[in-house]
């Protein structure tokens, strides 16, 4: 099955200029969404962690079930304001403006391994983000998953120091 072609493309969201991929349609083909997750299960199958670590909120749609299939735990990385309790928080630049994330304090121990999971990677901000936050409670990150790259924006070159992940690409 060609998933990319399951993949809707909205020009000019959430701005003039945004190529927008909408994975709604993919999610919504049991068929496109079942051979997804085969595909990021088998790239993690291999690795040796105890955590998927999901980013708000498309990568709860990925992580979660593959935490579910692989056997180990998930954590999610989530807006602000939407943790209760002690949380750790940080600020980043995205593609078309500024964003901020949280984690529980305990959710992750010093010498856990994560592999962290999103949909898209795009400059690269929230994913590194993550990383912080996640190297900052003492975890190691093992990888990064990403359903898709957008190449043209340079995100894997920001996370040049870790093992990426992604299995559709678009220039833009």
């Amino acid at each position: 099955m060609d998933i990319k072609a399951t993949i809707r493309v909205i020009e000019d969201y959430p701005k003039e200029g945004i190529s927008f991929k909408d994975i709604t349609t993919l999610l919504k083909n049991k068929k496109a969404y079942k051979e997804t997750l085969d595909l990021m299960e088998d790239a993690l199958k291999d690795l040796e962690f105890d955590y998927i670590v999901g980013i708000e909120s498309r990568g709860f749609v990925f992580g979660a079930p593959l935490a579910d299939r692989l056997g180990v735990g998930f954590v999610p990385i989530r807006k602000p304001g939407k943790l209760p309790g002690d949380i750790e928080s940080i600020s980043y630049d995205l593609e078309y403006g500024k964003s901020e994330i949280e984690i529980h304090k305990d959710a992750i121990n010093k010498k856990d391994k994560v592999v962290i999971i999103d949909d898209l990677i795009a400059t690269g901000g929230s994913a590194m983000a993550s990383a912080k936050l996640i190297e900052s409670l003492g975890g190691e990150i093992v990888a990064f998953e990403f359903l898709i790259e957008l190449t043209e924006l340079g995100g894997r070159e920001v996370l040049k120091d870790y093992k990426v992940i992604s299995f559709i690409e678009y220039d833009h």
